[in-house]
C-alpha cells in the first residue's frame, strides 16, 4: 500500500515540479513501491472492469498499451486474486516469449523485484515465488492446450491467431478451475467471426484505446509519422483508432464471404498446388506470395500468405522455400513489373523452377470479380487466418481498391486461384492474364 493517495489522474493533473516534489517526498522504499502500483500510472481504460465478466476484451490501437493491461492483469491475478495456473497464448510461440514474457512491457518487465517469476524458456513456463505457474502457448498448436487447466488466461493478439476457433475453443474447455476463472483478450480489432460471437456474450466487456492515448510513451517521431501516413485511411482507422471496421461499400469480398469458407485444415491431398507471386514495385515495397492447393473435389484452399518486403534476390529465395515446402507444381507470376526480369530472378535461385508468367492488361478489380464469385459459391476455403491478406481483400471493390497502398497479396491471391481454378470455372480461364 502507498502511504498517500495518489492517482493516475492525480497525479498527471500536477505540474512537474509538484510532481518531482511530491514523489521526492517518498522514501526510497515508497519510491519503489509506487514504480510497480500499476493503478498510479495506468489510464482507466487500462484497468479491470467492475462487475462480474468472464471475458474482459481490450480492443485498441498499435501501441495503446494493451500488452501492458495484460501483463499487469495476470499480474494482479497472482498477487491477490489467488490464480495458480495460467495459460499465456499468442499467435506464435516467439510471439509468447517476446511481446507476453520478455518484452518492454511484458511480465518480466512489470513483476517487481520482491515478487519477479522466473523464465524457464525449456518449459515454456513462469513461475513465481508464491507457486502460481503460466504455461505459454501457440495459436498455431492449439492441441498442446489439452490435458493442462486453468483459473486464468491472457489471449494476446487474438485477431491474428492462425486456428482460431481451435485455439479458443481448446483453452474454453481447459479454463476450468477455482470459482471464477477469467480471460484477458488483447488484440486489434478486426470484423472476424470469433470477435462478432464474442461481442455478443453476456459475459463479455469491452474496453478500447487509441495509439493516441498512449503517445506519452512511444516515440514522438512514430505519432508524427505514422498518423500523418495513415490517418483517416481505413487501415489508419482500425490500427491507429482501434475501430472495428465493417465491410466496405461495394467489396467484392465481404467478411461472411471469407468467414464461411474458412477451415482450420487443409484435405489430405491436393490434385494442384500454385505458388502466386506479384513482384509489384520494388525499393522496399512489398511482394505477394500466396501459396494455393485444389484438391479432387475442384475446392480450393488458400494455404499460406508468405509475402515479404524484401530484395529481387530476397523474394526469390522466398518463393523457392514455400514452393518446395508445400510440394508445389508451378509458380504463377506477374511479369508487367520486370517482364522477364521476374522469371530470370526465381530461376536464378532455381534455375528448373516451372514459372509461369503473365499478364494484364486490366483493371484488379476486375480480375478479382470472377476469384471473389468462387468464394460467393463456397468453393474457396482459407486454412486458418491470414489476417493482412484479408484486410486487403476487403478493401478491394467495383470500383477498384480503396485500402491503402498497394493490393499486394489480393494480386498474388487471384494469379494463385486463376491458376488452379481453370478446370472448375470456365469463367476463370484466360481472366484477363496470358502466359
Amino acid at each position: 500500500m502507498l502511504p498517500i493517495p495518489l492517482s493516475a489522474s492525480s497525479l498527471q493533473s500536477l505540474s512537474p515540479e509538484k510532481r518531482n516534489e511530491l514523489l521526492g517526498s517518498l522514501t526510497e522504499t515508497e519510491r519503489a513501491i509506487a514504480a510497480f502500483h500499476w493503478p498510479l500510472w495506468a489510464r482507466s481504460s487500462q484497468l479491470p472492469p467492475p462487475g462480474d465478466w468472464q471475458y474482459w476484451m481490450f480492443m485498441a490501437g498499435r501501441g495503446a498499451g494493451k500488452t501492458r493491461a495484460g501483463a499487469e492483469w495476470v499480474r494482479d491475478q497472482v498477487e491477490k486474486h489467488g490464480c495458480r495456473r495460467i495459460a499465456l497464448i499468442a499467435p506464435t510461440a516467439a510471439d509468447a516469449r517476446d511481446v507476453m514474457i520478455c518484452g518492454i512491457s511484458g511480465l518480466l518487465a512489470v513483476c517487481p523485484p520482491w515478487n519477479r517469476p522466473i523464465y524457464e524458456p525449456s518449459k515454456r513456463r513462469l513461475s513465481w515465488p508464491n507457486g502460481a505457474e503460466a504455461l505459454l502457448f501457440s495459436a498455431e498448436e492449439p492441441e498442446r492446450l489439452r490435458g493442462p487447466q486453468f483459473d486464468c488466461a491472457w489471449m494476446d493478439e487474438l485477431c491474428a491467431w492462425n486456428r482460431q476457433q481451435d485455439t479458443f475453443d481448446m483453452l474454453a474447455f481447459a479454463l476450468r478451475l477455482g470459482d471464477d476463472p477469467r480471460c484477458f483478450i488483447s488484440t486489434t480489432p478486426k470484423p472476424q467471426a470469433l470477435i462478432r460471437d464474442l461481442l455478443k456474450e453476456d459475459g463479455t466487456v469491452v474496453t478500447r484505446g487509441r495509439t493516441k492515448d498512449n503517445a506519452a510513451h512511444l516515440a514522438g517521431t512514430f505519432i508524427d509519422r505514422i498518423v500523418a501516413q495513415y490517418q483517416g485511411t481505413r487501415l489508419g482507422r482500425q490500427e491507429l483508432e482501434g475501430e472495428l471496421l465493417e465491410d466496405v461499400e461495394g467489396a467484392l469480398w465481404t467478411t461472411e464471404m471469407i468467414e464461411q469458407g474458412r477451415v482450420q485444415k487443409p484435405p489430405m491431398g491436393f490434385k494442384r498446388i500454385v505458388v502466386g507471386v506479384d513482384p509489384s514495385g520494388g525499393g522496399g515495397s512489398m511482394q505477394g506470395i500466396v501459396v494455393v492447393g485444389r484438391d479432387a473435389d475442384g475446392h480450393i484452399y488458400v494455404l499460406e500468405d508468405a509475402s515479404c518486403a524484401s530484395s529481387p534476390a530476397g523474394w526469390a529465395e522466398r518463393v523457392i522455400q514455400v514452393y518446395d515446402r508445400w510440394g508445389a507444381d508451378r509458380i504463377v507470376a506477374e511479369k508487367n513489373y520486370g517482364g522477364d526480369m521476374v522469371k530470370a530472378t526465381i530461376q536464378a535461385v532455381r534455375p528448373t523452377a516451372p514459372v509461369k508468367m503473365v499478364s494484364a492488361s486490366r483493371g484488379k478489380h476486375v480480375r478479382a470479380e470472377p476469384i471473389a464469385a468462387l468464394y460467393e459459391q463456397g468453393k474457396v476455403h482459407h486454412v486458418g487466418v491470414f489476417s493482412e491478406l484479408e484486410d486487403q481483400m476487403h478493401g478491394m471493390t467495383t470500383e477498384g481498391f480503396q485500402g491503402y497502398g498497394s493490393p499486394d497479396r489480393v494480386d498474388a491471391l487471384v494469379w494463385a486461384v486463376s491458376e488452379v481454378g481453370r478446370t472448375i470455372n470456365r469463367a476463370i480461364v484466360g481472366n484477363d492474364c496470358t502466359g
